[in-house]
């Protein structure tokens, strides 16, 4: 429990940041890294959700791969939730399972979508990535929790993603070098394929390595 603790009290202030904001458009702050020298070039919402233009990727990516079944780790808010939920919406088809291991921001993010349009396609679970059971084949995972148990959540839904299957880890750039040396590690080891775009706070996008042809 102790890996959860620091970060839930700034998921909480954050969280206050985005309800005052209302739903304006920032420009991104997150500091200059030598692949992204321009961060302000792209938008936010807060500093937790994912930048605008990585939301529009999500939704853009279900509607090119068409992906029955999306896990999602680290709903905060559940907006990104949303984006990959109107790539589904779309498509007339699939589902999103997202986690979110604070009880509050997960009331929250509950509260906030009610009466969506979007929530056939969505499905909000208030536990952890490591504990969380998934049945069927994931043909998209979003990697967006605690940046220090990626490698760990990732490796635990590796066994049930599609050989063609797409993960994507958030937070990734050279200042936040956790999850990019994560995947760069899993990429060593031959579990997965890593591409590093350059976006403000990085973002991978990956493929298993296992099952392809």
């Amino acid at each position: 429990m102790g890996l959860f603790k620091k970060k839930l009290k700034q998921e909480h202030k954050v969280m206050l940041q985005h309800e005052r904001a209302a739903g304006s458009l920032l420009p991104e702050y997150h500091r200059a890294t030598p692949e992204c020298p321009h961060p302000e070039r792209w938008s936010m919402i807060d500093s937790m959700t994912a930048e605008v233009e990585v939301l529009e990727f999500l939704a853009t990516l279900v509607t090119t791969i068409k992906p029955e079944l999306v896990v999602e780790t680290g709903s905060f808010l559940g907006v990104s939730t949303e984006w990959i939920a109107r790539g589904m919406q779309r498509n007339g088809f699939g589902k999103v399972i997202s986690c979110e291991f604070d009880p509050v921001v997960y009331e929250k993010a509950k509260a906030r979508l009610a009466g969506s349009e979007l929530l056939p396609w969505m499905e909000f679970r208030n536990e952890s990535s490591l504990e969380m059971k998934v049945e069927g084949t994931i043909d998209l995972l979003f990697s967006d929790s605690d940046t220090p148990i990626r490698e760990a959540e990732v490796k635990r839904f590796l066994p049930q993603m599609k050989p063609t299957g797409v993960i994507l880890m958030h937070d990734a750039s050279s200042h936040m070098r956790v999850v990019r040396d994560a995947a760069l590690k899993m990429e060593d080891e031959g579990l997965i394929s890593v591409v590093l775009l350059p976006t403000p706070r990085g973002l991978v996008i990956a493929q298993p390595r296992a099952g392809r042809t």
